[in-house]
């Protein structure tokens, strides 16, 4: 290849790179439609499972507006916490967020620690973890959620890496 040829492929990369980025909705990006909870011990019947399932769903989503449309923190919480599946990974999120939002710092760490103990892996968690260490002054602890964020994504072009970058290099706050 000749160098004229590497060098549009360069800029085609590096055009690429950033319209990913700006394709990144600046407001809140949680999981809008979370797996059901694990099935109760119960015995309950697989009928009662999946209306129980519905019920999740449906309530889920009631607690994902309010939290992340109308930005009601502390109704979206009260909705989460009726849910009863507080060691679901999603909702221990949004309550770790909305804990968050409110300035409620010690409660979101709470939430987050209690997010990944059931999911290590949740790349959300992980990048509102890193804004969280931001916002309490730890800019190098975000980076080591950065990093596990990048990890996990397999790329620095996810959403939830984006997001936390923007953070730590103070491009954004509405997250």
């Amino acid at each position: 290849m000749n160098r004229t040829l590497l060098s549009r492929l360069s800029r085609l990369a590096a055009t690429l790179a950033v319209a990913a980025v700006l394709v990144i909705p600046s407001s809140a990006f949680a999981v809008d439609q979370p797996s059901p909870p694990a099935p109760p011990a119960d015995g309950k019947s697989k009928k009662d499972k999946t209306a129980s399932d519905q019920d999740f769903l449906r309530s889920y989503r009631v607690a994902y507006d309010l939290v992340y449309n109308q930005h009601d923190y502390r109704a979206g919480i009260v909705k989460l916490r009726t849910l009863g599946h507080d060691e679901h990974s999603d909702v221990a999120t949004m309550i770790g967020y909305a804990s968050r939002k409110l300035g409620r710092y010690d409660e979101a760490k709470h939430w987050y620690d209690k997010a990944l103990a059931a999911n290590p892996d949740n790349t959300l968690t992980l990048s509102y973890y890193g804004m969280w260490h931001v916002e309490q002054g730890n800019v190098v602890r975000a980076r080591d959620y950065l990093a596990k964020v990048q990890v996990l994504c397999g790329n620095t072009t996810c959403r939830e890496y984006a997001a936390l970058k923007e953070v730590i290099d103070g491009a954004s706050t509405t997250y």
